[in-house]
């Protein structure tokens, strides 16, 4: 865990290290989906203005997913956008990124699926790299573990707040008891998907079965994760 990750010098500001894996989460997916698109034969301009739309609906949709879920998280209006501190969900970038993908397409209509399939694989590296941030950030953790990996999360973490009030620790600990490093399960879960979405591309005869392979895998992976949580 780094909630901080770096302070730019002579300016005293401080990086999340939620915020950079997003940001490095970001670029990575609309450098993916620029290269798809050439490899499809569809023109990389229309992919990297509908990145604005799609990141754009992406976290929206994440956010208001997370809120409608977590209610007790706001406390003002101001807590609404703060992203940086975790907080939001992969369904609800995927539904936001895809409202934002069809006012895109009504703007400027290109076969819809064809274009799906070139950003599915971004979707999948996004994840990956995000949930990089979550495990920086100590949000999204699992549960009690003994595994070797287990790992501990310090003091007044995400974590480490829970099992004080269950009073698994005592206020003294400088640690949370070992548990589950579900963020960097989810990061690995990204990366096997990235490939075989990939990997399946030189096999597709329809335009959309690579976003299909995508809705269909991630769930069930997600749901064997979300049972270490």
């Amino acid at each position: 865990m780094r909630r901080i990750l770096f302070e730019v010098p002579g300016l005293g500001y401080k990086v999340a290290g939620f915020s950079f894996a997003l940001a490095i989460a970001c670029l990575g997916a609309l450098w993916l989906s620029g290269w798809r698109a050439k490899r499809e034969r569809i023109d990389p301009d229309y992919i990297y203005d509908l990145s604005i739309w799609l990141i754009t609906g992406g976290f929206i949709g994440a956010r208001a997913f997370f809120l409608m879920t977590h209610p007790g998280n706001v406390h003002s209006f101001l807590d609404v956008f703060k992203i940086w501190q975790g907080g939001i969900v992969f369904y609800g970038c995927i539904i936001g990124g895809l409202i934002g993908s069809f006012a895109h397409w009504f703007r400027k209509p290109i076969p819809f699926l064809a274009m799906a399939d070139v950003v599915a694989p971004s979707l999948a590296l996004g994840a990956a790299v995000g949930r990089v941030g979550c495990y920086l950030n100590g949000c999204c953790w699992g549960g009690l573990s003994s595994l070797p990996w287990a790992v501990r999360f310090p003091r007044d973490s995400f974590p480490w707040i829970p099992q004080l009030a269950t009073h698994l620790i005592s206020p003294s600990s400088a640690q949370s008891l070992p548990i589950h490093p579900t963020q960097l399960y989810s990061a690995f879960d990204g990366l096997i998907i990235l490939a075989l979405l990939t990997a399946y591309f030189a096999f597709r005869k329809r335009d959309g079965e690579i976003m299909a392979e995508l809705m269909l895998t991630y769930p069930v992976t997600r749901f064997l994760n979300e049972a270490l949580r």
